[in-house]
């Protein structure tokens, strides 16, 4: 029988179909226009209508129906995509974490029943994932929660009870190239021939302009200026839903677009670089053997293998020679508000707690600059201005 609602299911024998039946409004005219969408199974016809009307904000539904937590999260992560806040890589992320989130129990509760007891034993079983994870796990439940208490979904917000757990792991640091590590592997690349290590001048650009490896990857010679030695930085490859590697419209992230210099060391490798890239579809730089786009998995592990012939060298992957360069630049005395650009860091707090340890190095060095200003100023010695006067 059909609801009596404005919105309900109802089961129509003749098309053999389970149909939704929901008001749309339009916004231009104010009218309600009838819509009907048909589903094989009951079940795929509740989610469709429970997606429909938390949507719309009907307090009664939520009321006696509640929210799934993890389609509140989905909803909100879709929100935020759509609004430009976040990319398509981080977006697909976001997803998988919610994913895993729906396997256990509290990810098939309406938000309206969870507690902070039954939060809390969820997130103190997280403890041997990375902190990095639990971060983004916790922050999936935090969004969602606020989102509710603020609408007026929930009258208490359970998060305000809990603790983030901290990880049985440690924290992974991302170690840089000490200098006479990166003349080994910069020597080994530029010994070799594009036969021979194809994947050689996507390290060097790394390891010399500081791109991620995605970033790297996604270059095509229309990012290339050579009269004016920059490379321009406008997406990244990424991931669908299936893990198979895409083209994303856009960097990581939107601080991400940027351009970097080309330095001198490699700039025979960048346009030996452009010219295969002539013979490439889409004029891409780098692609697979098979034609297709690089995977940046593949690219890491081919990296291990040279740095074993180079020395061996340890603990490095293709994001520890952007750190290298990031490193290097720090080093050289370049202002770290510069580094952030170059880098694509969205904000200078990112770029200062990366290289804390670098900075750090270089303290007794500035105290020392400050020390020689003031003997120049005669201020180093308090007897001796007591003297003067």
């Amino acid at each position: 029988m059909k609801s009596k609602s404005n919105s309900g299911i109802y089961y129509d024998k003749n098309k053999n179909r389970y149909v939704v039946s929901y008001n749309l409004k339009n916004n231009e005219t104010g009218e309600n226009k009838r819509i009907r969408k048909g589903f094989i199974t009951k079940e795929e016809a509740e989610d469709f209508l429970k997606e429909i009307e938390y949507k719309k904000g009907d307090k009664l539904f939520i009321k006696y129906n509640g929210i799934p937590i993890c389609e509140l999260m989905k909803f909100l992560e879709e929100r935020k995509f759509k609004s430009n806040l976040t990319g398509e890589q981080q977006y697909g992320k976001n997803l998988k974490i919610i994913k895993a989130i729906e396997r256990n129990e509290i990810g098939k509760k309406d938000i309206c029943n969870v507690t902070s007891e039954e939060l809390q034993d969820y997130f103190n079983s997280l403890t041997h994932y990375s902190n990095n994870y639990i971060q983004k796990f916790t922050g999936q439940f935090s969004q969602a929660f606020n989102y509710a208490h603020n609408k007026g979904y929930i009258r208490i917000n359970p998060m305000s009870d809990t603790y983030k757990p901290k990880s049985i792991k440690q924290d992974k640091v991302v170690r840089a190239m000490e200098i006479e590590e990166q003349q080994k592997l910069t020597n080994y690349l530029k010994s070799r021939t594009i036969e021979e290590e194809p994947y050689k001048n996507v390290y060097l650009i790394q390891l010399y302009a500081g791109l991620r490896i995605g970033e790297a990857l996604a270059l095509r010679n229309t990012d290339i200026d050579l009269k004016n030695k920059i490379i321009h930085i406008n997406r990244t490859l990424t991931r669908d839903e299936d893990e198979r590697v895409i083209m994303g419209n856009t960097t990581k992230t939107f601080s991400g677009k940027r351009e970097v210099p080309i330095q001198d060391i490699i700039l025979k490798e960048i346009k030996e670089q452009v010219e295969i890239s002539k013979s490439n579809f889409d004029g891409q730089l780098f692609l697979s053997s098979n034609g297709k786009y690089a995977n940046p998995r593949v690219v890491n592990n081919v990296l291990k293998k040279i740095l074993i012939q180079c020395g061996p060298i340890t603990d490095i992957t293709t994001h520890s020679l952007r750190h290298t360069f990031g490193t290097r630049c720090i080093e050289s005395g370049i202002a770290p508000v510069v580094v952030q650009r170059f880098m694509g860091h969205k904000d200078i707090g990112v770029t200062l707690n990366t290289y804390t340890s670098v900075l750090n190095r270089f303290k007794e060095e500035e105290i020392e600059k400050l020390n020689n200003y003031y003997k120049n100023k005669n201020l180093s010695d308090t007897n001796d201005l007591k003297k003067e006067r």
